[in-house]
């Protein structure tokens, strides 16, 4: 229930702190009330995205950061600005009478923005993920009123894929909040969703793409979101019926069903995939072994302090690691390591990593190097065709250096900058690279971007899981990685973003 004074009922304005923020309610509906530069301004208290306390984040100009996952809100409109956040939320008339502040009516949420006179018509997106979903619901909100199909090989259209390895893959989460978007939603947008049919070729002359139903579709202007695929293990057995991967909702759901009989797991690789696949399996009462190649999990990305950290959160809960091996084969009911060991197992899970997905894309003659190659812009080299996502590779705003990122909040992000540059925007993507990892009741952060660094900073207690670590390249800080730190990730992103 809401807590706090009823803002309905009016507050002392002195109960605000001048540039910060009072929670409290609007006739039983949770708010915050922000004080800043001569205005008060009142907003929903909760972030649309997983409920994240608005009142915890951090206010940036005008707008307010969630502190869970860095979604974005304005703080005049509510208006939900940057992913993941989909929703707005709502927002209140705020007057003022002497000392005395009181909320009113709602007031109605912002309308489409006027799109440029000479939009691309229509628009086809390839790739129904989070980048490609982001771009339709952008291209409306942006006022483009043309023809618009989305076009997703997996059957199940646009879901909540960090999910499928988290709460959901645990059993804590049910399937009816996994996709992003209800079917009514295309319907209502005028967006031809079309799933379980792959673009197999595309004519950036004619422009023209084929699809694997027989179907030809033209393009203004077309962005390519195909995503990534997992890396598949190359020993004999692999293709066992009790062997996955973790990608689709289809995976997820096999695993889950495999998961209610199967008694001993084995999970291949320590990445993040595959150990949030093992806490979820152990939280279905699994035996659960990773075999991994590293010496400890994670530390070529977050380094060997957070790694072994990560290692007895695991081992904690039960989890049991064999490190510098990996699968040699797979048998109908055990693992045969590399180095000899053979470990039982019903159920195998492989996460060793996942590849972007540029054959259509390199057949259809774009530049192609380890990724989509795309500009600022995200326009790859065929003019009027843009990438987005796992597959784009883009010039990094901090370093110039070209750089992939396979984040799902990134991908959105950048499926929002592609559909507003498709629309003749002409707007950089300048987003800092963000994610999350759950493991148990742990959760990492993580902003920027550093493959490789000369100086891992720690400030706070690995031990005690308060800590924020600052990865430094020549002394510039690239990326930070916190725990039971979440204001100090968004302080850290707005510094990025900022310069």
């Amino acid at each position: 229930a809401p807590t706090g004074p009823d803002f309905a009922a009016g507050v002392a304005l002195s109960e605000i702190p001048d540039g910060g923020l009072l929670a409290g309610h609007v006739g039983g509906e949770a708010a915050i009330l922000y004080r800043g530069g001569g205005d008060i301004l009142a907003i929903g208290a909760k972030c649309t995205h997983y409920g994240g306390p608005l009142a915890e984040g951090l206010v940036v100009g005008d707008t307010i950061r969630c502190p869970w996952h860095h979604a974005c809100f304005s703080l005049r409109t509510g208006e939900n600005l940057r992913p993941p956040a989909l929703d707005p939320v709502p927002a209140w008339r705020v007057v003022r009478d002497g000392d005395r502040v009181q909320v009113r009516e709602k007031l109605s949420p912002p309308g489409h923005r006027a799109a440029p006179k000479e939009a691309p018509d229509p628009i086809v997106i390839v790739g129904a993920g989070a980048a490609g979903l982001v771009a339709a619901k952008t291209l409306r909100r942006e006022g483009y009123a043309g023809r618009l199909a989305l076009i997703g090989a997996e059957a199940s259209g646009p879901v909540d894929r960090p999910n499928l390895s988290k709460d959901y893959l645990a059993g804590k989460a049910p399937e009816e909040w996994i996709p992003l978007r209800p079917p009514e939603f295309y319907a209502e947008n005028r967006i031809e969703l079309t799933t379980g049919v792959e673009a197999e070729s595309i004519d950036t002359g004619a422009r023209r793409v084929s699809l694997s139903d027989g179907r030809t579709i033209s393009f203004g202007a077309l962005l390519l979101a195909t995503g990534a695929e997992p890396v598949r293990l190359d020993v004999p057995g692999a293709k066992l019926p009790h062997v996955h991967t973790l990608r689709t909702l289809a995976d997820s759901r096999a695993i889950v069903a495999a998961a209610k009989t199967a008694r001993r797991a084995v999970v291949i690789g320590s990445s993040f995939i595959g150990l949030e696949t093992a806490a979820s399996l152990r939280e279905h009462g699994l035996e659960v072994h990773v075999a991994s190649k590293d010496s400890r999990p994670l530390e070529r990305i977050l380094g060997p302090e957070v790694g072994d950290l990560v290692r007895e959160i695991h081992e904690s809960h039960g989890v049991v690691f064999h490190f510098g091996t990996s699968a040699a084969s797979i048998g109908s009911d055990s693992v045969t390591l590399t180095d000899g060991r053979v470990l039982p197992a019903d159920l195998v899970v492989a996460g060793i990593g996942v590849r972007p997905r540029t054959a259509l894309a390199e057949k259809s003659g774009l530049r192609v190097d380890r990724g989509i190659v795309v500009d600022a812009f995200l326009e790859t080299s065929a003019k009027g065709v843009f990438a987005a996502g796992d597959a784009a590779r883009y010039p990094d705003p901090r370093t110039g250096e070209p750089i992939r990122v396979e984040h799902w909040v990134h991908a959105e992000r950048q499926g929002q900058a592609a559909a507003r540059n498709m629309m003749g925007r002409r707007e950089p993507f300048r987003g800092v690279p963000f994610f999350w990892s759950q493991h148990y009741d742990a959760v990492l952060n993580y902003v920027g971007h550093a493959e490789k660094w000369d100086a891992a900073e720690i400030d706070g207690s690995i031990a005690k899981r308060d800590f924020k670590v600052t990865y430094r390249v020549g002394g510039q800080a690239r990326a930070v990685l916190t725990m039971s730190r979440d204001r100090e990730s968004l302080e850290a992103e707005a510094r990025m973003e900022s310069g």
